[in-house]
């Protein structure tokens, strides 16, 4: 995706740092060797919080229904993602915040523990073991070597299908899209006369204009102008106050910080969970650094990421830490993408979202202010913009494009990543083979096809 079509220029809004300070921040971020700014990163930093915040009540809501209390797991959620997303900012220096993944909070809340009925600390100690050994594939290089072994199409189709998969999700969160009640497709509009709805496609028809007219900060006051238009006039939408002391476990309830089981874990009956939550880890994280870090342009001339090594492992640490303070596994967070498209290049927009939620800690009240057909039209936006990897796909190599297509397609119609990626890499080399093309195939392109098709042949996929 050609990036510089959409890189927005500098708000004027934004407070100016001392000089002193912006020359230290512009020289360890590399901002100007990036083609970026001070206060672009800051802004974008700002838009990726507002587009990643619902995850503050997402989380708690699910594991609040497996037996978790929920003020201390929003202690967790604020406190993982100010971790993994300033480590990623401050040592990775790429614009990609890490969060609690939704996916797999609800797979370790449905499946472990109202499905297996394991208790909330066994949940922990299975997320600490699975921190743990996606940090190991971390380190050891077997995930860089998964995106080497990566092929253009599939790597392509990712970014496609996880623009698909945003487009899904943000329309589904607004009542746009809605599951099909009766017989037919599985889907169906839904209430396009409701206030949610009207109010994201307006909102993304500005987004358009705006960003047509070139307006600085055209996402973000999009953003700001719904939820204003809220407050005033949406009876759901209601002002609850600014600071809020941070409480670590509600009345009658311990706390989770260092409550995980790790002996509980350990146990035959849940091993076999904790692998499934790293392969599934390994494929969705991956697949999302590599779709954000190409749509920012920080890939080197062979297509790598660059400070990839220290992206792929902040992920992976940022789990460890999430189950020592009670939270839901981490992974990089698609919705990085929104403020890729309002300009982020470097690691400063994410050191930008850690420091927030840390401030989050003390004024949950204000995020409630933030609707989600707020922050809808600039997921829609942003999914709409990965799109354009599509005219990567090298349609004379018609095998390598269709896999890619496949790739795209089957992430959205299976609302899974790690699915599409799949199909991705086992239609490729079945079709390279009978294409009678297969000495264009690598020993790791077909070990990783073969992986994945055992994973889900076996039937532990998430």
């Amino acid at each position: 995706m050609a990036d510089q079509e959409y890189i927005l220029t500098p708000a004027a809004g934004v407070a100016a740092a001392p000089p002193g300070l912006r020359r230290r921040l512009e020289a360890y971020f590399g901002i100007g060797a990036r083609g970026s700014s001070l206060r672009q990163e800051t802004l974008a930093g700002l838009t990726t919080f507002l587009a990643m915040v619902y995850s503050v009540f997402v989380v708690p809501s699910m594991y609040g229904k497996a037996g978790f209390d929920t003020s201390a797991v929003f202690i967790a959620v604020c406190l993982t993602t100010a971790f993994g997303s300033l480590l990623m900012g401050l040592w990775a220096n790429l614009p990609i915040a890490i969060g609690c993944a939704i996916s797999l909070t609800a797979f370790t809340a449905f499946d472990l523990a109202l499905g297996k009925g394991m208790a909330p600390p066994v949940v922990l100690g299975a997320i600490f073991l699975m921190g743990l050994v996606f940090t190991a594939i971390s380190v050891t290089g077997v995930r860089s070597w998964i995106l080497r072994n990566l092929p253009a199409g599939v790597a392509h189709g990712t970014g496609v299908g996880i623009g698909l998969f945003l487009l899904l999700i943000a329309s589904n969160g607004v009542g746009l899209i809605v599951k099909n009640p009766g017989p037919g497709l599985p889907v169906a509009l839904g209430h396009l006369n409701a206030l949610p709805a009207l109010a994201s496609v307006v909102g993304l028809a500005a987004i358009f204009g705006l960003e047509r007219r070139r307006v600085p900060g055209s996402i973000l006051i999009v953003i700001l102008a719904l939820s204003a238009f809220g407050l005033a006039f949406d009876p759901h939408v209601k002002f609850h106050g600014i600071f809020a002391l941070p409480s670590l476990a509600a009345p009658g309830h311990a706390s989770l910080i260092g409550a995980m089981d790790l002996k509980g874990a350990l146990s035959a009956a849940v091993i076999p969970s904790v692998l499934a939550l790293v392969m599934t880890a390994v494929f969705d994280a991956t697949g999302t650094i590599r779709a954000v870090a190409g749509q920012a342009g920080q890939l080197d001339e062979q297509g790598r990421i660059i400070n990839g090594g220290r992206a792929l492992t902040a992920d992976s640490v940022s789990s460890i830490f999430s189950s020592l303070f009670g939270g839901a596994p981490a992974a990089a967070y698609i919705e990085s993408a929104a403020g890729v498209a309002a300009g982020a290049k470097t690691g400063l927009a994410s050191a930008v979202v850690g420091v927030l939620f840390l401030a989050l800690i003390f004024v949950s009240p204000l995020a409630g202010l933030v609707p989600a057909y707020a922050t809808a039209p600039a997921l829609m936006y942003v999914g709409l913009l990965m799109l354009g990897s599509l005219r990567r796909l090298d349609m004379e190599d018609m095998v390598d494009a269709m896999s890619g297509l496949a790739c795209a397609v089957f992430i959205v119609l299976s609302c899974n990543i790690v699915t599409g990626i799949m199909l991705g890499f086992c239609t490729l080399v079945i079709g390279r083979i009978a294409a009678g093309e297969w000495r264009r195939l690598n020993l790791g392109t077909v070990g990783i096809a073969a992986a994945l098709a055992v994973f889900y042949l076996g039937g532990w996929a998430i």
